[in-house]
Protein backbone atom coordinates (compact mmCIF):
# COMPACT_ATOMS: atom_id res chain seq x y z
CA UNK A 1 0.00 0.00 0.00
CA UNK A 2 1.68 3.19 -0.92
CA UNK A 3 0.37 6.72 -0.29
CA UNK A 4 -2.25 7.71 -2.60
CA UNK A 5 -5.12 10.11 -3.24
CA UNK A 6 -7.04 12.64 -5.57
CA UNK A 7 -8.95 15.36 -5.17
CA UNK A 8 -11.75 16.71 -7.24
CA UNK A 9 -12.15 19.93 -5.10
CA UNK A 10 -12.57 23.36 -7.04
CA UNK A 11 -10.49 26.19 -5.15
CA UNK A 12 -11.91 27.16 -1.61
CA UNK A 13 -13.44 30.90 -0.77
CA UNK A 14 -11.29 33.19 1.46
CA UNK A 15 -11.61 31.23 5.03
CA UNK A 16 -14.91 32.81 6.81
CA UNK A 17 -15.78 32.45 10.83
CA UNK A 18 -15.11 28.52 11.78
CA UNK A 19 -15.15 26.72 15.04
CA UNK A 20 -11.75 27.16 15.75
CA UNK A 21 -11.08 30.48 14.15
CA UNK A 22 -7.85 32.26 15.38
CA UNK A 23 -7.03 35.87 15.29
CA UNK A 24 -5.01 36.79 12.38
CA UNK A 25 -2.11 38.12 12.76
CA UNK A 26 -0.57 40.30 9.90
CA UNK A 27 3.95 40.64 9.85
CA UNK A 28 5.66 43.32 8.38
CA UNK A 29 8.03 42.54 6.46
CA UNK A 30 11.45 41.26 8.09
CA UNK A 31 14.79 39.82 8.00
CA UNK A 32 15.25 36.29 9.65
CA UNK A 33 18.34 34.61 10.02
CA UNK A 34 17.71 30.50 9.08
CA UNK A 35 19.47 28.02 10.30
CA UNK A 36 18.80 26.19 7.21
CA UNK A 37 21.06 29.12 5.19
CA UNK A 38 22.22 32.18 5.10
CA UNK A 39 19.73 35.70 6.08
CA UNK A 40 16.84 35.46 4.21
CA UNK A 41 13.88 38.36 3.63
CA UNK A 42 10.39 36.94 4.88
CA UNK A 43 7.65 38.92 3.29
CA UNK A 44 5.05 40.26 4.90
CA UNK A 45 2.13 37.46 6.09
CA UNK A 46 -1.18 38.22 3.95
CA UNK A 47 -4.50 36.38 4.82
CA UNK A 48 -3.51 33.23 2.51
CA UNK A 49 -0.01 32.93 5.00
CA UNK A 50 -1.60 33.87 8.33
CA UNK A 51 -4.62 30.97 7.16
CA UNK A 52 -1.50 28.71 6.33
CA UNK A 53 0.03 29.67 9.70
CA UNK A 54 -3.00 28.68 11.82
CA UNK A 55 -3.10 25.25 10.07
CA UNK A 56 0.30 24.19 10.71
CA UNK A 57 -0.45 25.43 14.46
CA UNK A 58 -3.77 23.59 14.78
CA UNK A 59 -1.88 20.22 13.22
CA UNK A 60 1.01 20.81 15.62
CA UNK A 61 -0.89 21.49 18.77
CA UNK A 62 -2.57 17.85 18.32
CA UNK A 63 0.98 15.99 17.17
CA UNK A 64 2.59 17.31 20.30
CA UNK A 65 -0.50 16.60 22.49
CA UNK A 66 -0.72 13.36 21.07
CA UNK A 67 3.01 12.28 21.69
CA UNK A 68 2.29 13.67 25.43
CA UNK A 69 -0.21 10.59 25.80
CA UNK A 70 2.32 8.48 24.72
CA UNK A 71 4.92 9.59 27.39
CA UNK A 72 1.69 9.78 29.90
CA UNK A 73 0.34 6.42 29.31
CA UNK A 74 4.13 4.93 29.55
CA UNK A 75 4.35 6.84 32.94
CA UNK A 76 0.77 4.86 33.82
CA UNK A 77 -0.60 8.39 34.42
CA UNK A 78 -3.38 7.63 32.15
CA UNK A 79 -4.56 4.27 31.29
CA UNK A 80 -7.47 2.66 29.34
CA UNK A 81 -7.57 2.47 25.63
CA UNK A 82 -5.45 5.35 24.05
CA UNK A 83 -6.01 5.59 19.99
CA UNK A 84 -3.66 7.94 18.69
CA UNK A 85 -4.15 10.81 15.86
CA UNK A 86 -0.44 10.92 14.75
CA UNK A 87 -0.52 10.94 10.94
CA UNK A 88 -4.25 12.27 10.35
CA UNK A 89 -3.66 15.81 11.40
CA UNK A 90 -4.50 17.08 8.22
CA UNK A 91 -8.04 15.55 8.18
CA UNK A 92 -9.28 16.77 11.27
CA UNK A 93 -7.64 20.20 11.15
CA UNK A 94 -8.97 20.74 7.34
CA UNK A 95 -12.55 19.49 7.81
CA UNK A 96 -12.98 21.69 10.80
CA UNK A 97 -12.11 24.97 8.70
CA UNK A 98 -14.66 24.44 6.89
CA UNK A 99 -17.51 24.28 9.96
CA UNK A 100 -18.97 27.47 11.99
CA UNK A 101 -20.02 27.03 15.65
CA UNK A 102 -23.52 25.99 14.91
CA UNK A 103 -23.06 23.12 12.98
CA UNK A 104 -22.30 19.62 14.93
CA UNK A 105 -19.62 17.21 15.25
CA UNK A 106 -20.17 13.14 15.64
CA UNK A 107 -16.67 11.44 15.89
CA UNK A 108 -15.23 8.39 16.54
CA UNK A 109 -12.72 6.42 19.62
CA UNK A 110 -9.74 8.06 17.92
CA UNK A 111 -11.17 11.65 18.40
CA UNK A 112 -8.33 13.52 20.72
CA UNK A 113 -7.56 15.39 17.03
CA UNK A 114 -11.17 16.24 15.89
CA UNK A 115 -11.77 17.37 19.63
CA UNK A 116 -8.83 19.45 19.28
CA UNK A 117 -9.55 21.22 16.34
CA UNK A 118 -13.03 21.75 16.98
CA UNK A 119 -11.57 24.57 19.94
CA UNK A 120 -12.14 21.97 23.22
CA UNK A 121 -8.63 22.95 24.75
CA UNK A 122 -6.04 21.45 25.36
CA UNK A 123 -6.91 21.51 29.22
CA UNK A 124 -10.54 20.18 29.37
CA UNK A 125 -9.03 17.02 27.28
CA UNK A 126 -6.29 16.27 28.95
CA UNK A 127 -8.03 16.14 32.52
CA UNK A 128 -10.90 14.12 30.64
CA UNK A 129 -7.38 11.90 29.62
CA UNK A 130 -6.87 11.61 34.02
CA UNK A 131 -10.42 11.18 34.67
CA UNK A 132 -10.60 14.23 36.42
CA UNK A 133 -13.82 16.58 37.02
CA UNK A 134 -12.57 19.45 35.00
CA UNK A 135 -12.33 17.27 31.82
CA UNK A 136 -14.90 18.06 28.86
CA UNK A 137 -16.91 14.73 30.22
CA UNK A 138 -16.41 15.30 33.68
CA UNK A 139 -14.27 12.27 34.02
CA UNK A 140 -16.23 10.35 32.84
CA UNK A 141 -15.72 9.47 29.32
CA UNK A 142 -11.56 9.28 29.01
CA UNK A 143 -9.92 9.13 26.12
CA UNK A 144 -12.57 7.69 23.56
CA UNK A 145 -16.03 9.77 25.06
CA UNK A 146 -14.71 13.28 24.53
CA UNK A 147 -18.22 15.47 24.87
CA UNK A 148 -18.78 18.99 24.67
CA UNK A 149 -22.30 20.45 23.91
CA UNK A 150 -21.52 23.90 23.81
CA UNK A 151 -18.94 23.36 20.80
CA UNK A 152 -21.51 20.74 19.77
CA UNK A 153 -19.25 17.97 19.64
CA UNK A 154 -21.19 15.26 20.39
CA UNK A 155 -18.79 12.85 21.53
CA UNK A 156 -16.25 10.08 20.32
CA UNK A 157 -17.96 6.55 19.97
CA UNK A 158 -16.42 3.13 21.25
CA UNK A 159 -18.13 1.24 19.05
CA UNK A 160 -17.25 1.09 14.82
CA UNK A 161 -19.70 2.96 13.03
CA UNK A 162 -22.04 4.16 15.99
CA UNK A 163 -21.64 7.48 15.84
CA UNK A 164 -23.20 7.44 12.00
CA UNK A 165 -27.15 6.86 13.14
CA UNK A 166 -26.24 9.97 16.34
CA UNK A 167 -25.09 12.09 13.17
CA UNK A 168 -28.15 11.05 10.75
CA UNK A 169 -30.23 12.29 13.77
CA UNK A 170 -28.74 15.40 14.47
CA UNK A 171 -28.66 16.24 10.93
CA UNK A 172 -32.57 15.09 10.99
CA UNK A 173 -33.24 17.72 13.56
CA UNK A 174 -31.81 20.32 12.13
CA UNK A 175 -33.66 19.60 8.83
CA UNK A 176 -36.92 19.66 10.41
CA UNK A 177 -36.39 22.70 12.04
CA UNK A 178 -35.27 24.56 8.57
CA UNK A 179 -31.96 25.62 9.89
CA UNK A 180 -28.98 25.41 7.37
CA UNK A 181 -26.40 23.60 9.95
CA UNK A 182 -24.51 20.69 8.92
CA UNK A 183 -24.03 17.55 11.08
CA UNK A 184 -20.51 16.09 10.40
CA UNK A 185 -19.86 12.72 10.88
CA UNK A 186 -16.30 11.36 11.32
CA UNK A 187 -15.27 7.25 10.77
CA UNK A 188 -12.94 4.98 9.97
CA UNK A 189 -12.51 2.20 6.79
CA UNK A 190 -13.55 -0.32 8.99
CA UNK A 191 -16.72 1.40 9.68
CA UNK A 192 -17.83 0.96 6.12
CA UNK A 193 -18.64 -2.46 6.09
CA UNK A 194 -20.73 -1.83 9.36
CA UNK A 195 -24.70 -2.28 8.62
CA UNK A 196 -25.09 1.08 10.33
CA UNK A 197 -22.91 2.62 7.53
CA UNK A 198 -25.39 1.70 5.05
CA UNK A 199 -28.38 2.48 6.75
CA UNK A 200 -27.45 6.40 7.61
CA UNK A 201 -26.18 6.71 3.60
CA UNK A 202 -29.68 5.24 2.83
CA UNK A 203 -32.19 7.47 4.58
CA UNK A 204 -29.76 10.53 4.46
CA UNK A 205 -29.69 10.41 0.83
CA UNK A 206 -33.46 9.61 0.97
CA UNK A 207 -34.53 12.65 2.81
CA UNK A 208 -31.55 14.66 1.80
CA UNK A 209 -30.14 15.31 5.54
CA UNK A 210 -27.53 18.10 5.83
CA UNK A 211 -24.69 15.41 6.64
CA UNK A 212 -21.20 15.49 5.85
CA UNK A 213 -19.93 12.03 5.69
CA UNK A 214 -16.22 11.70 6.72
CA UNK A 215 -14.43 8.24 6.10
CA UNK A 216 -10.96 8.77 7.54
CA UNK A 217 -9.20 5.65 5.36
CA UNK A 218 -6.51 4.74 6.79
CA UNK A 219 -6.23 1.25 5.07
CA UNK A 220 -6.85 -0.50 8.62
CA UNK A 221 -9.63 -1.76 10.23
CA UNK A 222 -7.94 -2.04 13.71
CA UNK A 223 -5.15 -4.52 12.08
CA UNK A 224 -7.24 -5.92 9.26
CA UNK A 225 -5.70 -4.71 5.69
CA UNK A 226 -8.72 -2.32 3.64
CA UNK A 227 -8.14 -5.17 0.49
CA UNK A 228 -9.03 -8.00 3.37
CA UNK A 229 -12.18 -6.74 3.98
CA UNK A 230 -13.42 -4.36 1.28
CA UNK A 231 -14.10 -6.37 -2.32
CA UNK A 232 -14.05 -3.04 -3.88
CA UNK A 233 -11.60 -0.69 -2.31
CA UNK A 234 -12.65 2.93 -3.84
CA UNK A 235 -14.97 3.76 -1.12
CA UNK A 236 -16.02 6.71 -2.82
CA UNK A 237 -17.88 4.89 -5.62
CA UNK A 238 -19.42 2.81 -3.45
CA UNK A 239 -21.13 5.73 -1.79
CA UNK A 240 -22.54 7.20 -5.10
CA UNK A 241 -24.80 4.36 -5.19
CA UNK A 242 -27.10 6.18 -2.66
CA UNK A 243 -27.29 8.66 -4.60
CA UNK A 244 -24.85 11.25 -2.88
CA UNK A 245 -21.94 13.50 -4.29
CA UNK A 246 -19.01 11.41 -3.45
CA UNK A 247 -15.15 12.04 -3.92
CA UNK A 248 -11.62 10.97 -2.54
CA UNK A 249 -8.87 13.30 -1.26
CA UNK A 250 -5.36 13.30 -0.72
CA UNK A 251 -5.79 13.04 3.18
CA UNK A 252 -2.41 14.21 4.26
CA UNK A 253 -2.96 17.83 2.45
CA UNK A 254 -4.45 19.73 4.88
CA UNK A 255 -5.53 22.28 2.12
CA UNK A 256 -6.83 19.71 -0.69
CA UNK A 257 -8.75 18.93 2.82
CA UNK A 258 -10.01 21.91 3.49
CA UNK A 259 -10.77 22.88 0.17
CA UNK A 260 -13.04 19.49 -0.29
CA UNK A 261 -14.90 20.22 3.33
CA UNK A 262 -15.73 23.57 1.97
CA UNK A 263 -16.83 22.46 -1.38
CA UNK A 264 -19.38 19.35 0.34
CA UNK A 265 -20.22 22.19 3.05
CA UNK A 266 -21.64 24.82 0.02
CA UNK A 267 -23.21 21.95 -1.75
CA UNK A 268 -25.11 20.91 1.96
CA UNK A 269 -26.29 24.10 2.80
CA UNK A 270 -27.34 24.02 -0.62
CA UNK A 271 -29.79 21.48 -0.23
CA UNK A 272 -28.55 19.24 -2.06
CA UNK A 273 -28.39 16.21 0.21
CA UNK A 274 -25.72 14.14 2.30
CA UNK A 275 -22.06 14.32 0.52
CA UNK A 276 -19.35 11.69 1.25
CA UNK A 277 -15.25 12.52 1.46
CA UNK A 278 -12.86 9.48 1.18
CA UNK A 279 -10.35 11.10 2.82
CA UNK A 280 -7.04 9.28 2.57
CA UNK A 281 -4.96 8.81 5.14
CA UNK A 282 -2.53 7.17 7.32
CA UNK A 283 -1.60 6.77 11.70
CA UNK A 284 1.79 6.45 12.07
CA UNK A 285 1.02 4.47 15.06
CA UNK A 286 -0.70 2.09 15.70
CA UNK A 287 -4.34 1.12 16.72
CA UNK A 288 -4.00 1.87 20.31
CA UNK A 289 -1.57 1.62 23.20
CA UNK A 290 -2.41 -1.92 23.16
CA UNK A 291 -1.38 -2.79 19.44
CA UNK A 292 1.65 -4.33 18.95
CA UNK A 293 1.19 -3.41 15.51
CA UNK A 294 2.79 -6.44 13.51
CA UNK A 295 0.39 -6.78 10.92
CA UNK A 296 2.40 -3.57 8.74
CA UNK A 297 5.54 -3.47 7.40
CA UNK A 298 8.19 -1.02 8.21
CA UNK A 299 8.91 0.07 4.97
CA UNK A 300 5.35 0.73 4.46
CA UNK A 301 5.43 3.49 7.45
CA UNK A 302 7.94 4.80 6.71
CA UNK A 303 6.93 5.68 3.14
CA UNK A 304 3.61 7.34 4.26
CA UNK A 305 5.84 8.89 6.91
CA UNK A 306 7.26 10.85 3.95
CA UNK A 307 4.15 12.34 3.11
CA UNK A 308 4.10 13.55 7.12
CA UNK A 309 1.23 16.18 6.63
CA UNK A 310 2.97 18.71 8.71
CA UNK A 311 6.38 18.35 7.11
CA UNK A 312 4.02 18.54 3.74
CA UNK A 313 2.29 22.00 4.76
CA UNK A 314 6.10 23.56 6.55
CA UNK A 315 7.79 22.52 2.69
CA UNK A 316 5.04 24.14 0.94
CA UNK A 317 5.01 26.97 3.25
CA UNK A 318 9.33 27.69 2.94
CA UNK A 319 9.24 27.38 -0.30
CA UNK A 320 7.22 30.51 -0.93
CA UNK A 321 9.38 32.06 1.97
CA UNK A 322 6.39 32.06 4.12
CA UNK A 323 7.72 30.39 7.20
CA UNK A 324 10.85 30.43 8.67
CA UNK A 325 12.72 28.58 11.62
CA UNK A 326 12.02 31.26 13.95
CA UNK A 327 7.86 31.34 12.92
CA UNK A 328 8.58 27.39 14.00
CA UNK A 329 10.22 27.62 17.24
CA UNK A 330 7.48 30.63 18.43
CA UNK A 331 5.04 27.71 17.17
CA UNK A 332 6.27 24.97 19.31
CA UNK A 333 7.13 27.21 21.95
CA UNK A 334 3.47 28.21 23.02
CA UNK A 335 2.54 24.61 21.68
CA UNK A 336 4.72 23.03 24.59
CA UNK A 337 3.73 25.75 27.20
CA UNK A 338 -0.12 24.97 26.51
CA UNK A 339 0.26 21.18 26.74
CA UNK A 340 2.59 21.62 29.77
CA UNK A 341 -0.48 23.40 31.53
CA UNK A 342 -3.03 21.16 30.72
CA UNK A 343 -0.90 18.27 32.06
CA UNK A 344 -0.27 20.20 35.52
CA UNK A 345 -3.69 21.15 35.49
CA UNK A 346 -5.05 17.98 35.16
CA UNK A 347 -3.08 16.35 37.62
CA UNK A 348 -3.88 19.06 40.06
CA UNK A 349 -7.93 18.32 39.51
CA UNK A 350 -9.82 16.07 41.57
CA UNK A 351 -11.00 13.28 40.86
CA UNK A 352 -15.09 12.57 41.52
CA UNK A 353 -16.07 11.54 45.36
CA UNK A 354 -17.28 7.94 45.35
CA UNK A 355 -20.82 9.46 46.70
CA UNK A 356 -21.30 11.36 42.83
CA UNK A 357 -21.23 7.75 41.39
CA UNK A 358 -24.90 7.81 40.67
CA UNK A 359 -24.89 11.24 39.18
CA UNK A 360 -26.06 10.99 35.80
CA UNK A 361 -26.99 7.63 35.94
CA UNK A 362 -30.20 7.70 38.46
CA UNK A 363 -32.77 10.50 38.86
CA UNK A 364 -32.01 12.99 42.18
CA UNK A 365 -35.41 11.95 43.44
CA UNK A 366 -34.64 8.07 42.89
CA UNK A 367 -30.97 8.76 44.98
CA UNK A 368 -32.97 10.30 47.68
CA UNK A 369 -35.48 7.10 47.88
CA UNK A 370 -32.32 4.79 47.73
Amino acid sequence: MSPAGTTRAKKAPAPQKTARTAAKKTTTMKKTKSARGPTTRVPAAGPDTAHRMDLLEDMLRIRRFEERCVELYSAAKIRGFVHLYIGEEAVAVGVNEALTPEDAVVSTYREHGHALARGITAEAVMAEMYGRTTGCSGGRGGSMHLFDASRRFYGGNAIVAGGLPLAAGLALADHMRGQTHVTCCFFGDGAFAEGEFHETANLAALWKLPLLLICENNLYAMGTALERHEAQTDLAMRATSYGMVAWAVDGMDVEAVERAARQAVEGIRAGTGPHFLELRTYRFRAHSMYDPDRYREKGEIEQWKSRDPISLLTDRMRENSELSDEDVARIEQRITAEVDHAVEAAEQAPEEPVEHLLHHVTSSSARAVG
